[in-house]
């Protein structure tokens, strides 16, 4: 096997592993910002049946 062979194996295991790892990343990302939308959403209704309570 010469170099260029290695360099292009290389790559072909790469790109699919770089593929998955973005995806995970997406999902983690939309999972925590889910989270934090939940959050201030409850905030917000908290607040609001506050002020409507006075």
């Amino acid at each position: 096997m010469n170099l260029g062979d290695i360099i292009f194996q290389l790559f072909m295991i790469l790109i699919p592993l770089v593929f998955i790892v973005v995806i995970i990343f997406i999902l983690i990302m939309v999972k925590k910002q889910r989270k934090q939308l939940n959050y201030i959403e409850k905030k917000l209704d908290k607040e609001i049946t506050d002020k409507r309570i006075k």
